[in-house]
């Protein structure tokens, strides 16, 4: 499948079978994670890797969907925004830095055929409680990661001529 594809056919993933993801697979998701590019290549992330497995409870007070920990992995990806590099007027990169790699990754893992949900709408207060993040770690988004139960939904996408403008606005 080339990129093209696994960009098309990448979806939200809402039911997990209980099946493991494999050690290589989570290892080629992780290495491609790794490989993402960043601003000034400071790569100013930490991802987390839980297994739900007993941890149900204590993870849905992060985000409150059964399906949520359905899966045998929920991926959070950190940032640590002291390290990121820093636009001349402020702008800190760190959130997009988390952003393009956690894209890597679910990219990735469409590839070899495992879903994942790109969750932001999550409760920040309950992340840092559950997963131990000092002051200086802010967590910026979650995907649960496993093996899809239920086929993908229509994907809906305005037309590239409402996205896309050339030379000004």
């Amino acid at each position: 499948m080339d990129i093209i594809e696994v960009i098309q056919k990448r979806s939200s993933t809402r039911a997990y079978r209980p099946d493991p993801v494999e050690e290589e697979k989570l290892h080629l998701l992780l290495e491609s994670m790794r490989m993402a590019p960043t601003a000034a290549n400071r790569q100013p992330f930490k991802f987390i890797i839980i297994h739900t497995a007993g941890k149900e409870t204590e993870l849905r007070r992060i985000y409150n969907a059964p399906w949520f920990v359905g899966a045998p992995i929920i991926i959070c990806g950190c940032a640590v925004p002291a390290i990121a590099w820093i636009r001349r007027d402020g702008k800190n990169y760190y959130d997009v830095d988390v952003a393009i790699a956690m894209d890597h990754l679910i990219l990735t893992a469409a590839r070899l055929g495992l879903g994942t949900c790109w969750i932001t709408a999550f409760d920040p207060v309950a992340a840092r409680e559950v997963l131990g993040l000092s002051d200086e770690v802010e967590p910026i988004v979650f995907t649960p990661l496993g093996y899809a139960d239920a086929q993908p939904g229509i994907k809906k996408r305005k037309p590239q001529s409402e996205l896309v403008a050339y030379e000004h606005w």
